[in-house]
C-alpha cells in the first residue's frame, strides 16, 4: 500500500519503531467492536453456505480457516515492516476497505466453484486430484477472507498498551452481539446477504475512520460500503445462487427456497408423485409434501406402507400421539388415516413449517387447521419433556437429511449429532408412554443386510435405557422390521414398549409387516430370528451378551448418552487413522468421511502452527532474538487458545438438548461466554500490576465450575427443562457467566505482562495473539474429536488441566519479569488522540 496514499499518517521510517495507538478511546473501541461483529457474522454465515454447498462436516473447515485467517493476519503484523510502521488509522482504513472487497470476491468464488467431494477419496484418479484442488481453492478463499480482520484486531491490541483490557472487552462484546443477531439475520435475509452485511460494516468503519486528508480513501470506502449495503438488501436479486456440489440436489426453481437456522430448504417437484413437492434439505432429500384434498378415507396407500406398522401394533387407534420430525406431514396423514384422536406434531426447521402452513398449505390439505392436529415448530425433546399427560404413540420419523443440525454454523461449534437418540431421551419417552403405548423410531440404512449401523446402535441404546428404566429383560420390549426404501438400501422400524409386548401385539406386528411389500420382520419376541446382527442384539439374553456382540460388530455401535450424543459416529478415530490412505469409492456417508475431514483439518492446523511459530524466526530474526521468555509465553498463549475452545465448544454441545434448538444453544452460549469474557478482561485491570495474586482465585473458581458443569449441571437442566424458553435461556446465560468472567482475565494478564518484557512490545503481543489463534484452531477440532471419543465431561477435565498449566506458566513469566526488573506499575506510553 503506497505511503503516498496513507489515510492517517506520513510514510514510515526505514527502521520501523513501535507505533502508538493513534486513535481516541471511542474510535478504537468502535473499530474493534465493529470488526469483531463483522468477523462473527462472516464466520457463522459461511458455515451455513458450506453446509449447503458441501456436507455438514465441512463446516469445521470454516471454523478452522476463520481462526487461521485471523491468526495469519496477526502474523502479518509481526512480519510486515510496512504494517508496523503505518499508523493505526491507516491500517484500519486500508484493510477495512480492501477487506470488504475481498469478502465479496471470496463469496463469488466459493459460491460458483464446481466440486464433488465424494470423488476426493478415490485416491489416484484424475477426479480425486481435480476435486482436491477445488477444495484447496475454496479453503484459500475462506482463509484470505478472514485475514483483514486479523490484521485490524491484532494491530489494535498490540498497540493498545494501557487500553488493552477495554479493547479486548469491546472485541468480545462485538462478537457476542453478533451471536445474538446472526441467526435471525440468516433466517431473514440468508447467509449470502449476511456476508455482504459483514463487508458493509468493514467498509463503513473504514469510511468513518478515514481522515479528511485522505479523501480518496474515504470516498473509496464509502462507495464500497454503499455497494455492500445494496447487496445486503437486494442480495437475492443480485448475488448468484450458491452452487451445491454435483452429488447434491439443487433447486429446480419451481418452488420456495429458504435459508433456515437448521438447514436450507428447497421445494422441488416430486420425481414420482404427480403434484407433490420434494423438500430438499441442504441439497439432500429430506421429506415430501403430498397432495391431500381432505378425504382421509382416500389415503389407502398407507395400507401397504411401513407407516402402518405402529398402528397395527397398538391394535386400536391411538388416543394421543406425538410425531417428532413431522417435516412435510406424511406421518400426519398416516395418523389421520388410521384414526388417531389427537395428533401433536413437532418440526425443528421453521422454513419447513412455514412451507407447510403457508405457500403449500392448500396442497397439503391445511393440516394445521384441523381440529385434531397441532403443528408446532420446535425441538421434539424439550416438547416431550414439557408435555403433560401420556402418549399412546411417540413416533420418531426417519431422519433422511445429512444437513447440519445446528444454527448457522451454528456453528460448527454445535455438531452434536442428536439428542433424540440418547439413553436419556429414550428413558424420557418411556416415562411419557401410556399403558400399552409404544415408541417407534425409523432409520434409513446404507447397508442394512451387512452393516445396519443406525438400527443396531439405536437397539443397543434402547436396551440400555430400558435397563435404566428398571426392565429386567429388554428383549421382551423390542420389535424390529425392515422394508425396502427408494432412497436407501433399507428402512428400519424399531418398536420399543414400556411394558413387555404381548402375544397379540407381536402377532399384529408380524402380520402387518408380512402384508407390506418387500418387508420382513427382523426381530420380535417369540419369533424365530434371522441372521441379522440387529436380531442378535435385540434378542440378547443379558447386557454381557450385548457387550460381546457390540465388540464383535465391524463398527462402533455402543450406546450413546447426553455426555456424547454423536449417534452417527460409527468409526473410532484409531481406525480412521489406520485406514486414512485407503481409497473410498463406496457410499461415503457410512465410511468415516466426516472423521477423515476432521483429521485432515487437524493436520492442516498443525502445519499452520509450525509455520506461525517458525516464520517470525526467519523474517524478524533480530527482534526475535531480543524477545525474552519466548518458550514460556508460547506455552501460556497456546494453553489459553486450546483451553478456551475446550470449554466453549463443550458447553455449546451440552446445552443443545436443554434449550431445545441448536441455534439457541449456539447464540446463548457464545453470547454469554464472549460478553462475560469481555467483562472479565475489563475487570482484570484491577489486578494489572499484580496479576499473579488473582491466579489462585481464578484457578480455584475454575475447579469449582468444572465440578459443577460435570456433576450438577445435567441435574439442573433435567429439573428445569419444563420451564419456559425465556426462563431456560436466562438460566443458561447466567450459568455460563462465571466461566466467562474467569476465562476473560487470562488473556489481558498475559498480553500486559509480555508487553513490558521487551521494547518490541508490538511484535511480542502480535506474536502472542497469533499463537493463541493457531491453538484455538487446533482446539476447535481437537475438542470435537475428544468429545466424540471420551465425552464432554472428560473434555472439561482436560480443559481445567490446561488452564492449570497456564497458571503455572504465568507465574514463571512473572518471575522472569521481576528478574528483568520490568515494572508492571510503570505507566506504558500514553496513546495519542
Amino acid at each position: 500500500m503506497p505511503n503516498a496514499h496513507d489515510p492517517g499518517s506520513s510514510a514510515g521510517a526505514d527502521e520501523p519503531t513501535p507505533r502508538p495507538l493513534g486513535l481516541s478511546r471511542p474510535a478504537a473501541l468502535w473499530a474493534i467492536f465493529a470488526v469483531s461483529l463483522a468477523g462473527l457474522l462472516l464466520e457463522v454465515a459461511y458455515t451455513r453456505v458450506i453446509s449447503y454447498k458441501l456436507w455438514y462436516y465441512y463446516t469445521y473447515l470454516v471454523i478452522g480457516l476463520a481462526l487461521l485467517g485471523m491468526g495469519s493476519g496477526a502474523t502479518a503484523v509481526v512480519l510486515s515492516r510496512r504494517l508496523r510502521s503505518a499508523s493505526t488509522r491507516s491500517v484500519l482504513v486500508w484493510f477495512g476497505t480492501l477487506g470488504a472487497l475481498v469478502l465479496l470476491g471470496g463469496f463469488l468464488f466459493v459460491s460458483s466453484m464446481p466440486i464433488d467431494t465424494v470423488a476426493l477419496w478415490d485416491y489416484g484418479t484424475a477426479a480425486s486430484l481435480r476435486n482436491f484442488g477445488a477444495l484447496a481453492l475454496i479453503c484459500l478463499a475462506l482463509f484470505v477472507s478472514f485475514m483483514p480482520i486479523g490484521v485490524i484486531v491484532s494491530t489494535l491490541l498490540s498497540r493498545a498498551r494501557n487500553e488493552v483490557n477495554r479493547l479486548y472487552f469491546a472485541d468480545l462484546l462485538g462478537a457476542g452481539i453478533a451471536c445474538l443477531v446472526v441467526v435471525g439475520l440468516i433466517s431473514r435475509i440468508g447467509p449470502p446477504s449476511v456476508i455482504m452485511a459483514a463487508a458493509a460494516i468493514l467498509a463503513a468503519s473504514a469510511a468513518i475512520l478515514a481522515t479528511s486528508s485522505a479523501k480518496g480513501w474515504r470516498t473509496a470506502a464509502a462507495c464500497v460500503a454503499a455497494v455492500m449495503v445494496v447487496l445486503t438488501v437486494a442480495g437475492d436479486a443480485i448475488l448468484p445462487e450458491v452452487r451445491p456440489e454435483s452429488s447434491k440436489i439443487a433447486s429446480d426453481g419451481t418452488g420456495l427456497s429458504g435459508w433456515g437456522p437448521v438447514f436450507r430448504v428447497d421445494v422441488n417437484e416430486h420425481p414420482t408423485v404427480p403434484g407433490g413437492k420434494a423438500l430438499i434439505h441442504d441439497g439432500t432429500w429430506g421429506s415430501a409434501i403430498y397432495p391431500f384434498d381432505g378425504d382421509v378415507e382416500g389415503l389407502t396407500r398407507f395400507d401397504d406402507d411401513p407407516r402402518s406398522w405402529p398402528f397395527a401394533t397398538l391394535g386400536e387407534a391411538p388416543g394421543r400421539q406425538l410425531i417428532i420430525g413431522s417435516a412435510g406431514g406424511n406421518e400426519i396423514l398416516a395418523s389421520l388415516y388410521f384414526g388417531t384422536d389427537q395428533i401433536e406434531a413437532v418440526e425443528l426447521n421453521p422454513v419447513t413449517v412455514d412451507a407447510l402452513t403457508g405457500e403449500y398449505s392448500e396442497l397439503s390439505g391445511n393440516l394445521d387447521d384441523l381440529d385434531n392436529v397441532t403443528l408446532t415448530q420446535g425441538d421434539g425433546r424439550s416438547y416431550l419433556a414439557r408435555s403433560d399427560g401420556d402418549f399412546d404413540l411417540v413416533w420418531f420419523v426417519a431422519p433422511d437429511s445429512y444437513a447440519a443440525n445446528n444454527a448457522a454454523s451454528s456453528g460448527a461449534f454445535v455438531l452434536s449429532e442428536s439428542y433424540l437418540y440418547t439413553t436419556e431421551m429414550i428413558t424420557e419417552t418411556l416415562e411419557h408412554l401410556a399403558p400399552g403405548g409404544v415408541s417407534v423410531a425409523q432409520f434409513g440404512e446404507v447397508d442394512f443386510e451387512f452393516q445396519p449401523n443406525r438400527t443396531a446402535r439405536y437397539v443397543v441404546t434402547a436396551r440400555e435405557a430400558l435397563e435404566e428404566f428398571g426392565v429386567a429383560d429388554p428383549a421382551q420390549h423390542i420389535m424390529v422390521a425392515e422394508s425396502e426404501d427408494p432412497f436407501t438400501s433399507g428402512l428400519s422400524t424399531i418398536v420399543v414398549s414400556r411394558s413387555p409386548v404381548t402375544e397379540d401385539q407381536v402377532e399384529r406386528f408380524v402380520e402387518a409387516v408380512e402384508s407390506t411389500t418387500d418387508s420382513q420382520v427382523v426381530y420380535a419376541p417369540g419369533v424365530t430370528p434371522g441372521d441379522s446382527p440387529v436380531a442378535a442384539l435385540a434378542g440378547a439374553a443379558d447386557a454381557s451378551q450385548v457387550q460381546e456382540l457390540v465388540a464383535a460388530y465391524p463398527a462402533d455401535i455402543t450406546a450413546i448418552s447426553d455426555d456424547g450424543p454423536f449417534f452417527w459416529h460409527f468409526t473410532p478415530f484409531t481406525d480412521v487413522v489406520r485406514d486414512i490412505t485407503t481409497a473410498t469409492t463406496v457410499d461415503f456417508r457410512e465410511y468415516a468421511i466426516g472423521e477423515r475431514v476432521l483429521l485432515l483439518l487437524l493436520a492442516t492446523a498443525a502445519l499452520f502452527a509450525v509455520l506461525f511459530l517458525l516464520l517470525p524466526f526467519l523474517v524478524i530474526r533480530r527482534q526475535w532474538r531480543e524477545l525474552p521468555a519466548k518458550g514460556l509465553s508460547a506455552v501460556y498463549f497456546a494453553a489459553l487458545g486450546l483451553g478456551f475452545m475446550l470449554y466453549e465448544i463443550t458447553m455449546i454441545q451440552m446445552l443443545v438438548g436443554y434449550l431445545g434448538y441448536p441455534s439457541y444453544s449456539l447464540t446463548v452460549t457464545l453470547a454469554s461466554i464472549l460478553v462475560f469474557t469481555g467483562l472479565g478482561a475489563l475487570l482484570s485491570n484491577r489486578f494489572s500490576t499484580t496479576p499473579t495474586r488473582a491466579l489462585p482465585v481464578l484457578l480455584g473458581a475454575l475447579v469449582v465450575l468444572t465440578a459443577f458443569y460435570r456433576l450438577a449441571l445435567p441435574e439442573l437442566m433435567d429439573a428445569t427443562i419444563t420451564a419456559s424458553l425465556p426462563a431456560r435461556i436466562t438460566m443458561a446465560f447466567l450459568v455460563l457467566a462465571p466461566l466467562g468472567l474467569c476465562l476473560g482475565m487470562f488473556m489481558p494478564f498475559g498480553l500486559r505482562l509480555v508487553g513490558v518484557l521487551s521494547v518490541h512490545s508490538d511484535e511480542y503481543v502480535a506474536w502472542a495473539w497469533a499463537i493463541n489463534g493457531v491453538f484455538s484452531v487446533i482446539g476447535s477440532v481437537l475438542t470435537t474429536i475428544l468429545a466424540m471419543s471420551w465425552g464432554f465431561r472428560t473434555v472439561h477435565v482436560v480443559a481445567l488441566l490446561i488452564y492449570a498449566l497456564a497458571v503455572l506458566t504465568l507465574w514463571r513469566l512473572d518471575r522472569h519479569r521481576r528478574a528483568l526488573g520490568a515494572d508492571m506499575r510503570a505507566p506504558l506510553p500514553e496513546q495519542t488522540a
